[in-house]
Order: C-alpha cells, then structure tokens, then sequence
C-alpha cells in the first residue's frame, strides 16, 4: 500500500462518508492486485493525488477485497476511474490511460 498521505484507500463501509459526502469532487480508482494495467495507473493516481491536494480527494478501492461498491457503480472492467462530485459520478475512465488523459477529466471539475 501507499504512504502518500493524499491517497485514501477506501472500502465498501467508508465509500458513502468518504467519497460520496465528500465536499471536494474526488477520484476513485477501481484496482486489483492481479491487474497488470492497475499497476501501470497506480503511480499516476498517487501522483495525482499530490498534485491536486486540497482540491480533490483521490482514493482507491481494492475490488477484490470490496464486491458491493464496484457492483452497485457497474463497475466491469479494472482499472476503472471514476470522478465523483456531490454524491455523483460525473466522468469515468476504464482501462489504463495516459496522465493528460486523467488531468483533463480532473481539471474539469
């Protein structure tokens, strides 16, 4: 796990506190340990997570060790990033994607 202190891991017992009555927009990342691209998108996100500090809580949910969370979002393929904003997904990402392509969807909110 990480020792950013920017990134969260969240699970299906805080996701409802943490993300959806967060008062920034926040960013989950949607991982597994066994996703090869999961791995390729973790470090973006942690960067991520320092770089927009204060202005949007990024976290990340295991879907191996959370099945409720991910179900209830529709969530088919890992990674999967999802921008949440007043209790709302407003963007998502599947799949392994460049940094710029992250920051794009961040800087909209």
């Amino acid at each position: 796990m990480s020792d950013n202190p920017n990134l969260l891991n969240v699970s299906d017992g805080d996701f409802d506190q943490e993300i959806l009555k967060s008062e920034v927009p926040a960013l989950v990342d949607f991982w597994a340990a066994w996703c090869g691209p999961c791995r390729t998108v973790g470090p973006v996100v942690e960067e991520l997570a320092t770089e927009y500090a204060g202005k949007i809580k990024v976290a990340k949910l295991n879907v191996d060790e959370n099945k409720d969370t991910p179900m209830k979002y529709g969530v088919r393929g890992i990674p999967t990033l999802m921008l949440f904003h007043n209790g709302q997904v407003v963007d998502q990402i599947v799949g392994a994607v460049p940094k710029s392509r992250i920051k794009e969807l961040l800087d909209k909110v």
